[in-house]
């Protein structure tokens, strides 16, 4: 009898991570609400609380989807270009998360969109999912400056994705500081392009 419960419970959980998603790819964060899913799940408001603790931890699941979603898109396209330097397999990443970002804009979006911080207690398994996209980042970096300590690495890495992800928000978002939107691969590729011979004179 309580395999049957569990199984019931986790069958209406992934139904709703499923739906959620849906709502996420269609419109962000913003169209994730108790009382539209369990009308779509065909459950009772309270059903959805019995499963996940708060829609944040709904949320969380549905963007470790799109994390995996967004490392894969990113790493077709580093396979593409085999023979790429460490600096231009940067150049390809970033051109590769701007693309991903401009096809998949509220699911992108609420990747930052979800309310949390590193205060809160965040899961093991959200975290890897995190390190694992900017572990990507930190292999061509570490090819390119062999010598350089990985704690130095490390923040490059955050440094260099903080750059990037700063540059296609402003220009998604057509902000006034923002360069336009035919101007963003250019951007990303001029800056990237530089990194080496910046990063010999620090």
């Amino acid at each position: 009898m309580v395999g049957k419960v569990q199984q019931k419970r986790e069958a209406l959980r992934r139904k709703l991570i499923d739906l959620g998603e849906v709502r996420i790819i269609a419109g962000g964060i913003d169209q994730i609400k108790a009382r539209e899913l369990a009308g779509e799940a065909g459950c009772a408001v309270g059903a959805i609380y019995n499963v996940f603790d708060d829609l944040n931890e709904l949320v969380m699941e549905v963007n470790g989807r799109t994390f995996k979603r967004l490392g894969k898109h990113v790493q077709e396209a580093v396979r593409a270009h085999p023979d790429a330097s460490p600096v231009d397999v940067m150049i390809v990443m970033g051109l590769a998360y701007l693309d991903f970002a401009q096809q998949n804009t509220p699911a992108w979006r609420t990747l930052f969109d979800l309310e949390m911080s590193t205060d809160q207690d965040v899961p093991e398994w959200y975290l890897a999912e995190m390190s694992q996209l900017l572990g990507l980042i930190a292999g061509p970096l570490k090819q390119n400056f062999p010598e350089m300590p990985d704690s130095d690495i490390h923040l490059m890495t955050r440094g260099l994705f903080s750059s990037i992800h700063g540059i296609v928000l402003l220009g998604l978002e057509k902000r006034i500081s923002a360069v336009p939107a035919a101007e963003l691969e250019r951007m990303i590729a001029l800056i990237l392009s530089r990194l080496g011979a910046s990063i010999d004179k620090i």
